[in-house]
């Protein structure tokens, strides 16, 4: 069985048997459509795949190397996007059945093992899904603004910390230590030679990204700005799941709320308290946690669920990936 976990930053392949051992594995840099586009997108998928077939022993050019495929990927945001990457994937050949679904289901699979829940997913972007304990399911297109998303993860955390350093220095917002921190970080002389890097290329506006630290580290030391900027993303948050929670008529429901991705295991504890509350006036039985463990643990279950493998061999697998 192949389990694929690709975000934005990287990718991490494993290859394992129905025993649950892993006999293969592999790690590349994102592979996500958005920012590769479908081909670049499974060429990127297609390097990591086959080198964890090579370590495994495996021929290359010898498909399929597994029965089921279960890729777990950033960027599956819309039923029409599952069935175009799926197409793609099944097209290599890489095993004799391809199930493609959203990290989110990742994150909650290896976050609770009773086969429902919510889970959030905070790095770069921001993702919900749910599952009932009869089977339905509920997911979020997570396209930014276009989709109605708000504080929509860390892209949008750094992007506001420019915003709002611009803001300071020009007058239409209060003053924050944003407008020394943020140029101060790539370099420059302030919050306007950031945006004219970034508006001619100079600085990827990807590299915004590598803000949100800069904005949790100010707010715990008392930036005001900083500290409503990380309301607003976790309200957001709460927005979501809260949402997910009663479509699914969990409400009353002692529901796992998985929350995965780097803006949570940063572990600031003003944003994990904030959400938690705001998770309990929608659900007060629901128990949040925070999963420490790589997602591909998730997708690596997900597989061994599809292919019917017993208890042990599930253990098995949550145990080696967990320690690895």
């Amino acid at each position: 069985m192949l389990a694929v976990d690709g975000g934005n930053s990287k990718t991490d392949v494993v290859l394992l048997d129905a025993a649950g051992g892993v006999v293969g594995a592999s790690r590349a840099g994102g592979s996500s459509h958005e920012a590769l586009g479908l081909e670049g997108s499974v060429a990127a998928l297609e390097g990591a795949v086959l080198a964890a077939g090579a370590a495994a022993g495996l021929d290359p050019g010898r498909a399929p190397i597994a029965r089921l495929g279960m890729y777990c990927l950033a960027g599956a945001d819309l039923p029409v996007d599952d069935r175009r990457i799926g197409r793609a994937l099944a097209a290599r050949g890489w095993t004799q059945r391809v199930v493609v679904r959203n990290d989110t289901f990742a994150i909650l699979r290896a976050g609770t093992d009773r086969g429902w829940g919510v889970a959030v997913a905070c790095g770069a972007g921001l993702n919900c899904a749910g599952a009932a304990p009869d089977g339905r399911i509920v997911r979020f297109p997570a396209l930014g603004e276009l989709s109605g998303d708000r504080a929509h993860g860390g892209g949008w955390l750094g992007r506001a910390a420019l915003g709002s350093a611009l803001r300071a220095r020009d007058g239409r917002g209060p003053r924050t230590a944003l407008e020394r921190l943020v140029p101060a970080h790539f370099g420059l002389r302030g919050p306007s030679a950031v945006l004219t890097a970034v508006h001619v290329g100079r600085l990827h506006e990807d590299r915004l990204l590598e803000l949100a630290p800069i904005v949790f580290g100010a707010a715990e030391n008392g930036d005001a700005v900083s500290r409503s900027l990380i309301d607003e993303l976790a309200d957001e948050v709460v927005a979501m799941a809260g949402s997910a929670i009663r479509r699914l008529r969990l409400s009353a429901r002692d529901v796992d709320v998985v929350l995965g991705g780097g803006l949570f295991r940063n572990g600031d504890p003003y944003l994990l308290e904030r959400i938690g509350k705001g998770i309990a006036s929608v659900a007060p039985a629901a128990v949040v946690s925070t999963l420490h463990e790589a997602p591909v643990v998730g997708a690596a279950l997900l597989g061994l669920d599809g292919i019917g493998a017993t208890g042990p061999a599930k253990a098995r697998a949550r145990a080696v990936l967990s320690a690895g």
